[in-house]
């Protein structure tokens, strides 16, 4: 039951008659048990590296997302955890500080996102960025994460996207994977 829209969503709270206390909307929003979801979820655009040099210093991580005009919800959160990070040559750390977002592409950038914590769980390898206020429906927001610096060993890198609502008990949506490819030469993907 995790991708109802509205209307099933009702439909199945009718015909669970005593169990609607569990399924309602309140006002926007797609509730389930007291869960906020997105009536449709944004999508992961692209995923790109300013560098692709390992061991570089000086790269940025762009995530594109499109919030779609129909989401229900505004977008109030994402994390991006690196899949398969586990030994130290794959690692990546970030700087939380230099974390921006803005609407927009790379590079076809709009007025800026003002963002509330950025946090980086070394445990998880995941990064989580709040946007505040929330990104509203209809929106192409751009993510750049600042690593301290890129992997040491090349080879292709996956990211997990998730979104999240608005709300108190927000329902994270995995987006799917962005990838950054590193190798050991001078070349760079975005000029």
């Amino acid at each position: 039951m995790r991708f109802m829209s509205r209307s099933l969503l009702a439909a199945v709270g009718l015909a669970m008659g005593a169990f609607t206390p569990f399924l309602m909307q309140a006002g926007q929003a797609v509730e389930l048990r007291g869960e906020v979801y997105f009536d449709h979820p944004p999508t992961l655009v692209n995923a790109m590296t300013t560098e692709r040099r390992t061991t570089a210093s000086s790269a940025t991580y762009y995530f594109t997302l499109t919030v779609p005009e129909d989401a229900g919800e505004p977008l109030q959160r994402i994390t991006i955890a690196q899949k398969d990070g586990s030994s130290f040559d794959q690692l990546v750390r970030y700087n939380t500080e230099a974390t921006r977002a803005f609407i927009g592409t790379p590079r076809s950038r709009s007025e800026a996102i003002t963002l509330g914590a950025t946090t980086f769980d070394r445990d998880s390898q995941t990064v989580s960025v709040l946007f505040d206020p929330p990104v509203s429906a209809g929106k192409t927001v751009t993510i750049g994460l600042r690593p301290r610096r890129n992997p040491l060993s090349d080879g292709v890198y996956l990211f997990g996207v998730t979104a999240y609502p608005a709300g108190e008990k927000a329902y994270g949506q995995f987006l799917g994977y962005g990838r950054l490819d590193f190798d050991k030469s001078d070349s760079n993907f975005f000029p």
